[in-house]
């Protein structure tokens, strides 16, 4: 589970009245309300409106950049951008706004300038023309464009390229912050993981000294761990291989940096680079594995809440008992009772969970297995979960003879792996060779049935 990754345009944009570093106020405003007043204060309303209507597109698609790619956020600043010039675009705050300007801004504020092929609104640099000139858009330039008889995108390629393209209708969404909230750890799993395995490989183009993930697959297993390490290392970050909010921040800093992403330059982002594999919320009417791993947290909580959360069947089908167990979860946890699993939920439910494992005795069992430990196991790990891992799939192998016998040794190698995805192939689980709940799960029935 995690944030919103795809581009969007924010509810609000929360301005700094002057350079980053210097004392000055913050001002939140509505997006459009912000663009309203960049246009009202960088052109003059008597221009031709083809000239003001490219202007209005470079001021959104600048703006929106530095809030999809937290520019200044990813530097510990507490906005999105600046009203200052030498840096963003010039807003005033309480200046009065041309009707012109409001009326266009209106009409096209979700709509923003990207390279064809790829996702993340352009940087738009760009600058008046006369004073001042640049590689971007000239301000006044567009005027005789304008006058010319271009159309406002003929105008943007003019400066842009003619391998841009427009965005339109983009969807509208609260301007929330990526870092998911809680540190990513061995164990953690979920697009926010396969976010910054993604970023890992990619920084580890510019520093070799950070090793490859081999298969990015959203579980953050030994080789994100060591990946994690060696680019805190780097960056002067505590080198314990979780991922809390200053690393996060960091990773996000140093991604935009060797991506360029807040340059004309960009390498930009493409659609699979952004594509989340797992889902962001689950609700009634889901099916699959991820409503399995659902189910067994409801299913655990409920046999030690004396009734406070109705059990649920484990079958991957998220039908009306499924919602009547989350609706009294959040009920129980204080949470909006909407019987939607979202990170908030998904959160409290891993707690409670955790809070559960941590109040029974050391060895207890359920049936002749522990309970899952509450983390996804992967290749890599050693310790004493990958022991009793090993210790279920032996007896299993010995009882059933459809797996092969592997070693009880404490580390999770090919062999363990190998033999988890074929147990999850033959039983309807998609075979990732990760054990999450809904495969411990599994091994815990069929250890218990020998």
């Amino acid at each position: 589970m995690g944030s919103q990754q795809l581009p969007f345009i924010p509810e609000t944009i929360t301005v700094h009245l002057g350079l980053p570093d210097q004392y000055a106020e913050n001002v939140t405003v509505s997006f459009p309300d912000y663009i309203k007043n960049v246009a009202s204060s960088e052109i003059y309303p008597t221009w031709p409106e083809n000239a003001i209507r490219a202007n209005i597109y470079a001021q959104i698609t600048y703006a929106l950049n530095r809030v999809y790619n937290e520019f200044y956020r990813s530097q510990g600043y507490d906005f999105d951008i600046t009203s200052e010039t030498q840096l963003d675009q010039k807003f005033i705050k309480g200046r009065d706004i041309y009707e012109n300007i409001s009326q266009i801004v209106d009409e096209i504020f979700n709509d923003y300038v990207v390279q064809q092929g790829r996702i993340d609104p352009y940087f738009t640099a760009y600058c008046n023309g006369t004073t001042t000139t640049c590689a971007g858009l000239s301000q006044w330039g567009t005027v005789s464009l304008a006058e010319q008889g271009l159309t406002p995108y003929e105008i943007l390629q003019y400066y842009y390229g003619n391998t841009i393209g427009i965005i339109e209708n983009a969807p509208i969404d609260a301007n929330i912050p990526s870092y998911p909230g809680i540190p990513l750890r061995i164990g953690s799993s979920g697009n926010t993981v396969k976010t910054i395995q993604l970023q890992l490989n990619r920084i580890r183009r510019n520093y070799p000294a950070i090793p490859m993930i081999p298969n990015p697959n959203g579980v953050f297993g030994a080789s994100t761990r060591n990946a994690v390490q060696a680019f805190q290392r780097i960056f002067n970050l505590t080198p314990d291989g979780i991922v809390g909010k200053a690393t996060w921040y960091q990773l996000k800093y140093i991604y935009n940096g060797v991506k360029r992403l807040n340059e004309l330059t960009s390498e930009g982002l493409t659609l699979e680079e952004v594509t989340r594999p797992f889902p962001e919320v689950l609700r009634e009417g889901e099916t699959g594995v991820d409503v399995r791993s659902l189910q067994y947290y409801l299913a655990v909580i409920a046999y030690f809440s004396d009734g406070a959360v109705p059990s649920v069947t484990i079958d991957g089908v998220f039908g009306p008992a499924t919602t009547q167990a989350v609706i009294a979860f959040q009920n129980l946890a204080g949470l909006t009772a909407d019987g939607i699993v979202g990170l908030q939920t998904w959160v409290r439910l891993e707690e409670a969970y955790r809070d559960i494992l941590a109040s029974l005795p050391p060895n207890f069992t359920e049936g002749n297995a522990r309970l899952y430990p509450g983390y996804v196991l992967s290749e890599g790990l050693q310790n004493e979960d990958v022991r009793d891992l090993q210790t279920y799939l032996r007896g299993i192998a010995e009882y059933t003879g459809v797996i092969p016998t592997i070693p009880i040794t404490g580390y999770f190698g090919t062999q363990t792996r190998d033999v988890v995805s074929a147990l999850q192939a033959q039983n309807g689980l998609p075979a990732s060779g990760t054990v999450g709940a809904p495969t411990w799960n599994l091994i815990r029935r069929l250890y218990d049935a020998r």
